[in-house]
């Protein structure tokens, strides 16, 4: 049954990252216009799971598994080293996109980069779905919904910067759906090597919470500064705000 939730949870994230994708495909300025607000809320849904939901889950497991009186400062020093492997891996894809760029001079050699850069994305989203899946289905549903969240306005930039490259819809579409699956792949890995993974349980919620609050303060945060107009701006930090509550009030009913 664990099994089934994981892929049935893991599949959702790629359907609903994909719907994201086929609209800019379909209605562009629709897409780019929601694109901004859906980032918003999936900064403040990936910051409230990291601190509402799964550093509270790390500490409880590292209690129960080992000491009466944990120490959080273990598990925070892989909250840091979280945020610095993902630091590191945006800035390994980001060097050799811009070292092709130059060596080049053409659009064809980023395009696997670019494919690249989103499956290794979506192999560690299936990896953490699954991982919290272990913990339980409370923390696995919400962290679900965090990574969800969080792909929608991610898929719908790759599907820009496919297209950017000349390729045409229905290749963009193809290597997007590949790239998405990609996502079962990393679940099943953990699911089938659970022995390894509940071993780790606390310092891998621990490393989620680093990579959830990376991208929301790096990658997403960051776009609620650039926005000029202030009516934008301002319902860009409401989204963020209803990201917060939606998770505290998912966190709430479900474990509660």
């Amino acid at each position: 049954m664990l099994l089934v939730y994981i892929v049935v949870y893991t599949l959702l994230g790629s359907v609903f990252s994909l719907v994201g994708g086929i609209l800019l495909l379909f209605r562009e300025k629709l897409a780019l216009r929601t694109s901004h607000f859906l980032a918003s809320f999936a900064a403040g849904v990936l910051l409230a799971a990291a601190f509402f939901d799964l550093l509270p889950e790390a500490l409880e497991l590292e209690k129960a598994s080992q000491k009466e009186h944990a120490e959080p400062v273990g598990l925070l020093v892989y909250v840091i080293l979280g945020i610095l492997l993902f630091f590191l891996l945006e800035r390994f894809i980001y060097w050799f996109h811009h070292h092709h760029d130059h060596a080049s001079h053409g659009k064809k050699p980023t395009v696997p980069l670019i494919v690249l850069g989103d499956s290794v994305h979506n192999f560690i989203d299936g990896m953490v779905i699954a991982g919290t899946f272990l913990v339980s289905v409370p923390v696995g549903i919400v962290t679900s919904l965090a990574v969800i969240a969080h792909e929608i306005p991610q898929e719908i930039g790759d599907f820009g910067l496919l297209l950017h490259k000349g390729l045409s819809r229905k290749k963009v579409l193809w290597i997007n759906i590949i790239s998405s699956l990609v996502a079962v792949t990393g679940a099943l890995i953990t699911f089938f090597a659970q022995q390894v993974v509940l071993s780790i349980l606390p310092a891998l919620l621990a490393l989620t919470a680093g990579f959830f609050i990376y991208i929301a303060l790096s990658d997403l945060i960051p776009e609620i500064h650039e926005e000029n107009r202030r009516g934008f701006a301002l319902v860009e930090t409401i989204c963020l705000f209803i990201g917060v509550v939606v998770i505290w009030m998912a966190v709430s009913l479900l474990e509660g």
